[in-house]
């Protein structure tokens, strides 16, 4: 048996492997045990949410009665974006949460992922004994006639975590109506996102926001941004937001369709935050994939950037460690950790607009802040992802880190949630660098392919 959980969860094609009811319902049941075991106040309830998914309903009826199988009360929050149930279960009470979702995978897949009472996602070691009681079939005592939990609809809940956004953007600065293009990405943000920005006094205009159960991240979404940039090149808006399925990461675009990535978000975020006197250790923390422009641009402003391996669950570990309020990948996802215990793409954009609307400034010149440079990112679906193993591949990955020494940079890592091996390069030269990325590519299809 492979590892159940990835980087973000339980995730795969579902029906299949681990995502089929049986098994979401023996790992709600088990997830359900150990959160018990962890919290003193066993009434509290499990919120549940899912995305757009058309699994997500079977899955969500499984996890649901693994979930009342063990005692506790199950709350049914519906369609919502991951960081409203880590918000919810912590503002709540919850004694946790669990999402249905597998981000910005493909519709055929989805996932489970499990917070604790806290809003944070569980930790490695709660993870590895679900794993190993998954791998020994634990059979453990289950309640009978009044024990058993209840399962209950709850539509109420989320809007605590709304309420929770609308202060964020009610905190000062100016009231000026600014035009909002929005890519829901057909996922869990299509029913809220539109309405928010529109209550809270902007113009609105919407892509991806009509879900169908197989649609999500097709086309549209912080993966595929060329929709958004299609949709500003056809009028006039201030800013634009692309969101994924799940909505815990966000890509911004300025008027005039440049691309707004985690990168540039972070760099903006921390800049304005010291100007706040709120970035404590002057520091922030972000990926190693992410671009040496940030790096470059922070050195200027003597902000400290600290590196972790590719995961929020990183990042955050590593925000906590070093005390840093800021922290994301180039992805998009960006947590900040004084209003949110996970990424939040709403929150994020809201942050942003705050910004925008305090300084007066708009995107393009806020993103100034840091010069990009040169990236190439290539994904390579492969049969397996062991690359190291393959002494031509390392051979081919020595010769172009000798290349770029001084120059650039080179990575490449397996995906922590899909059979893909990612090729990265980065440097002064484009041309030199595509060729640096097609050349391995070459290499490792032949030998993984």
């Amino acid at each position: 048996m492979t590892r159940m959980f990835g980087t973000d969860g339980v995730r795969g094609v579902a029906n299949t492997m681990m995502l089929t009811g049986e098994n979401a319902f023996r790992i709600a049941q088990l997830a359900t045990r150990h959160l018990l075991l962890n919290h003193k106040k066993h009434e509290r309830p499990i919120y549940i949410g899912k995305d757009t998914r058309r699994s997500g309903d079977m899955l969500e009826h499984a996890v649901a009665a693994g979930i009342a199988s063990m005692g506790a009360e199950v709350r049914l929050l519906g369609v919502v974006p991951t960081p409203a149930v880590a918000y919810v279960t912590r503002e709540r009470q919850g004694l946790g949460g669990i999402v249905i979702s597998a981000s910005h995978n493909p519709f055929q897949d989805n996932g489970i992922k499990v917070f604790g009472a806290d809003g944070y996602k569980i930790s490695d070691a709660i993870e590895n004994a679900i794993e190993q009681d998954m791998i020994t079939g634990a059979k453990h005592e289950l309640p009978t006639g009044a024990g058993v939990g209840v399962i209950l609809p709850d539509d109420q809940s989320i809007k605590s975590w709304l309420e929770n956004l609308k202060r964020l953007l009610k905190e000062g600065g100016s009231t000026r109506r600014l035009k909002v293009a929005l890519d829901c990405a057909n996922g869990a943000l299509s029913q809220w996102a539109p309405k928010f920005f529109a209550e809270m006094g902007f113009s609105v205009d919407t892509i991806g926001a009509s879900p169908d159960g197989v649609n999500i991240n097709n086309g549209v979404g912080s993966t595929h941004i060329g929709a958004l940039s299609k949709m500003m090149s056809r009028e006039h808006f201030d800013v634009g937001f692309a969101f994924d399925g799940d909505a815990d990461r966000v890509i911004a675009m300025t008027s005039d369709g440049d691309v707004i990535d985690g990168d540039f978000i972070l760099a903006i975020v921390a800049r304005y935050l010291k100007g706040q006197d709120r970035l404590p250790g002057h520091s922030l923390v972000t990926t190693v994939m992410s671009n040496l422009g940030l790096d470059l641009a922070m050195k200027g402003l003597d902000i400290k950037v600290y590196k972790t391996r590719v995961g929020d669950r990183f990042v955050l570990e590593e925000m906590q460690k070093t005390s840093a309020v800021v922290g994301g990948e180039q992805s998009g996802h960006i947590i900040l950790s004084d209003y949110a215990s996970t990424g939040d793409g709403l929150l994020t954009a809201c942050f942003l607009m705050k910004i925008i609307r305090e300084t007066g400034a708009s995107l393009k010149d806020l993103s100034l802040v840091m010069s990009k440079l040169p990236q190439v990112l290539l994904n390579i679906r492969v049969k397996h992802k062991n690359f190291e193993s393959i002494p031509q591949i390392q051979n081919e990955i020595k010769q172009v880190e000798e290349k770029l020494t001084g120059r650039g940079r080179v990575l490449v890592r397996p995906s922590g949630t899909e059979n893909l091996v990612r090729v990265m390069a980065e440097g002064p030269d484009e041309r030199e660098i595509r060729h640096i990325v097609d050349s391995l590519a070459k290499v490792i299809s032949h030998h993984l392919c």
